[in-house]
């Protein structure tokens, strides 16, 4: 976890510290789970962090209770989401460009598709408008208003 923690502090993408370290990604990305390195790969990894050997793994050696601040937490939750998303609309795409090739091999004299691609299509825009927040109706500013009234009622 300090792995990923070291790499994302420094805005390094698994491929780049890949190339860095010279460890494959896969390898970076079992690191970054949890898994205990080589003393090579440790090697690798401590000198493109410029970081002790012995720093490295007295940290590998902890119980991998890491903290992640509030903030990083957040930053991590949001990229989540919009990778949830881009998956979500990569997967619309592909499935409804089936649906018409199936849809014009079939009965080409009546278009059925468009009825998904409505239905489906509302369900992301309602994805995009949570994960960008377009409309930001109930967000942080709403709760800390309702929370404050409801406060003021009882003070």
């Amino acid at each position: 976890m300090i792995i990923r923690k070291l790499r994302l502090q420094r805005g390094w993408s698994q491929d780049q510290l890949s190339q860095m370290t010279g460890l494959s990604i896969r390898t970076i990305q079992r690191i970054e789970r949890g898994q205990k390195p080589s003393l090579e790969s440790q090697k690798s990894l401590a000198a493109v962090f410029e970081i002790n050997l012995t720093e490295l793994q007295v940290e590998q050696d902890m119980s991998n209770e890491i903290t992640i601040s509030d903030e990083e937490q957040k930053a991590i939750d949001e990229v989540r989401a919009i990778k949830d998303f881009y998956s979500h609309l990569v997967t619309f795409a592909v499935t409804i460009l089936g649906l018409f090739i199936l849809n014009y091999m079939t009965t080409p004299q009546y278009i059925w598709t468009w009825w998904v691609v409505l239905g489906w299509g509302i369900g992301i825009v309602s994805h995009a408008m949570s994960t960008f927040e377009f409309f930001n109706l109930f967000g942080p500013e709403w709760e800390k208003k309702q929370i404050e009234k409801r406060l003021g009622k009882r003070l």
